[in-house]
This record gives C-alpha cells, structure tokens and sequence, in this order.
C-alpha cells in the first residue's frame, strides 16, 4: 500500500466528511426555504457573514454529531510504526476492515491525528454549549432582580460579581481545576449551588406565566422539580439511582469552572440591561395591571433582552472553547489521554519544527471554530439592530 499525495489526502478527507455535507446541505435549504418564519435565526440568512459563521459552527456541530462515521481509526489506539507518520502514511499491515492510511498523519504516540481532530469536536461541544446555558441560567436568575430591585441586594451581587471578574480568567479557571483544589472537594460544593440555578429558573418561569391557572402551574412546575432535581442529584452528587444522570469526576470539575467563571459577566449584562428596559413603557403597563415583579422580569423585560444575549451567548461559547483548549494545553482536560484539541496541540508542540501536522491540524479545527462562532455573533448582532 503507498502513501497518499496530497490531493488524493484532500479528496479523501472530503470523503470522510459526507454525513456533514448532506446535513449542512438539508440544514441550509430548509433554513433558506422557511427563513421568513422564523423569526431571527431566519433573518441570519440575510447577512453574509452569518451565514458564514453559521455554516462554520455547524460543520463541527455535525461533525461532532457524526464523529464514530467519519473517523478512520480508534482515536485512542496505537498502531506499530506510525510513530509522527506524515499524512497520508499507510499502514504497514491494514486488517480486513482496517481504514489503510493515517490521512493526517499520526502523532508521538501512533495515534490518527485525523480521528483524533474528529472526536476532539465532540468533546469541545460536548461542554461548552451546555456549560455556557448553565452560566446563563446563574446570570439571568440573579441578573433580573439585581436590576430590577436595584438597592443593597443588587450592591451586594455586583460587589461579588467584580469580585471574581477582577481575578484573571484563565489563571482561575486553572486553578479551579487543579488536583490540589480538586482534592478540598470546593468543585462539587460549586456544583451544589450552581446546579440549582436551572432548577429555580424554570420552576419561577412557569410559576410567574401560569399562576392565574392553577391547573396548568401545578403541572409545570411539578414537572421541573420531579425531572429537575432527578438530574441534578445525578449531575451534582452521582447520586441518580438509574445512572441516567451522571457526570464523570474530571468533567464535573471543568464543567463547573465554566459555570463558575462565566456567570459573573452574564450577570452583568443582564442587570444592565435590565435597568436599561424596566424604564419603558410596556414595563411601566405591566406594572398597572398588577403582574407580578417576576412575570414583568421574565415575560416583559427578559424577552426584549435576547438579542444582545444570543450575540454574548455565541461568543462565550467562543471564549470557553479558547479556555477548554488553555487547560488540554496544561494537561487539565478532561482526561490525559482525552482527544480534545488542547491535548492533541499540546502533544504535538513538542516536535513542531520537524513534524508540525499532529499540532497544526487541532490548531485549525480550534481556530475555524472560533472564528465562526465570532461571525455568527457577528451576524446577529447586525440583524437584532434592525428589530
């Protein structure tokens, strides 16, 4: 078997990537055929460049989705003789049903760099979005009444709030995940607390739009409170029974540091705007007709904040991908041997200058994240301004 030339690697990589061309393809015709309908995610398709960070975010969103079909190989397996392989490398003694080349190369531990760059998408995807809506919950819950009460309470949040914002973001967010840190047992008193945000948010949501109906805020709220402290006895404490909610003890970790550093500024935002809109006059109508202080702040105020929250909610995606690619640099992922691209660029840092591929490659996929992710923040921010 030879190895392959670059525009046999190239086509061959396109190849690989079906699954996501055919889901971009449905995902853009629909979108393009219904975007009247669709309120502001319609209106995107009307701004080219967030079209073009749409399009980015979504090729690694399918590729993430579809990682176990487009990979080649076992991202964590070893194969004898593909030690800093360049691309295209083909394997010495391919088995039946054995992919028969390494078409990024393999890294200073034989492993593909190509499956490696695939699940790394995974498991970056797999933590910052959730993570990112978890800190929105914590901010948008002590947001609101911090900027709508205003008084000592919204003094004492923001004194806390500029507290942890005045400490450097990556240093704590390293050092929230430490071993040593770790070991007090500080991260799971975190998640203890955070983890309960999305429980009261959605339990208020539906108490504030439903409390003339009875019937109906019963059943809601029930329902938040069965399946929303099912999950979090599961995701906080691993004390779910069935094992359906559960989160490994290094995840836990990370994913609590996200939470964690990333509330403060969306607890800013919000408090901001909120001050900004309680002056208006539909808040000022709410008011006379006697709703209640939190259906005006999460039926009036809040609605009339998203667009400035989508925008921030897209780029802190990007600024927790940038941190979770930081602590796979330092060995602080989620675990040693994990394929997330921090890890992947840190492995292959180490011979740079003489095979720069096992870096080069995790490093791209890093980069075009973020970049469409700042252009789909982009993007909307253009077309909120026009609402």
């Amino acid at each position: 078997m030879e190895d392959l030339s670059w525009p046999a690697i190239i086509g061959r990589v396109i190849w690989q990537f079906w699954p996501v061309w055919a889901a971009l393809a449905v995902t853009f015709m629909l979108s393009m055929r219904y975007k009247r309908r669709l309120g502001l995610y319609g209106k995107l398709f009307d701004s080219s460049v967030g079209m073009i960070g749409f399009a980015l975010v979504m090729f690694w969103a399918f590729t993430a989705l579809f990682a176990h079909l487009i990979i080649t190989h076992d991202p964590l397996t070893q194969l004898s003789g593909l030690k800093n392989a360049l691309p295209g490398a083909a394997l010495p003694a391919p088995g039946e049903n054995s992919y028969p080349w390494y078409l990024f190369g393999g890294d200073s531990r034989a492993r593909d760099v190509f499956s490696r760059m695939v699940m790394g998408a995974r498991d970056v995807l797999k933590i910052a979005p959730a993570a990112t809506l978890f800190a929105f919950m914590v901010g948008i819950t002590l947001g609101l009444p911090a900027g709508y009460f205003a008084g000592r309470f919204d003094t004492l949040l923001s004194f806390l709030a500029n507290l942890v914002l005045a400490f450097p973001v990556i240093l704590l967010f390293y050092l929230l995940v430490t071993p040593e840190i770790v070991a007090t047992g500080i991260p799971v008193y975190f998640a203890a607390v955070l983890f309960l945000f999305p429980v009261v948010f959605l339990a208020v949501l539906f108490q504030s739009r439903f409390r003339t109906d009875p019937a109906k805020r019963n059943l809601y709220v029930g329902l938040v409170l069965v399946f929303g402290l099912w999950a979090y006895s599961g995701l906080a404490f691993n004390a779910d029974p069935t094992g359906l909610w559960a989160m490994d003890p290094n995840l836990l970790n990370v994913f609590v540091s996200v939470v964690f550093v990333n509330s403060p500024g969306v607890f800013r935002i919000v408090r901001g705007l909120v001050m900004d809109i309680k002056a208006r006059d539909y808040v000022a109508a709410g008011q006379t007709r006697g709703e209640s202080p939190w259906y005006i702040m999460l039926w009036e105020i809040l609605p009339n904040a998203r667009g400035p929250l989508i925008v921030d909610f897209c780029l802190r995606i990007g600024y927790t991908t940038i941190l979770l690619g930081t602590l796979g640099f330092f060995g602080l992922g989620v675990s040693p041997e994990s394929p997330d691209w921090g890890s992947t660029i840190n492995d292959g840092r180490k011979l740079l200058g003489i095979y720069p591929h096992a870096a080069v490659v995790p490093a791209l996929a890093l980069m075009s994240l973020v970049l469409g992710l700042n252009l789909l923040a982009d993007g909307l921010r253009e077309e909120s301004l026009k609402d």
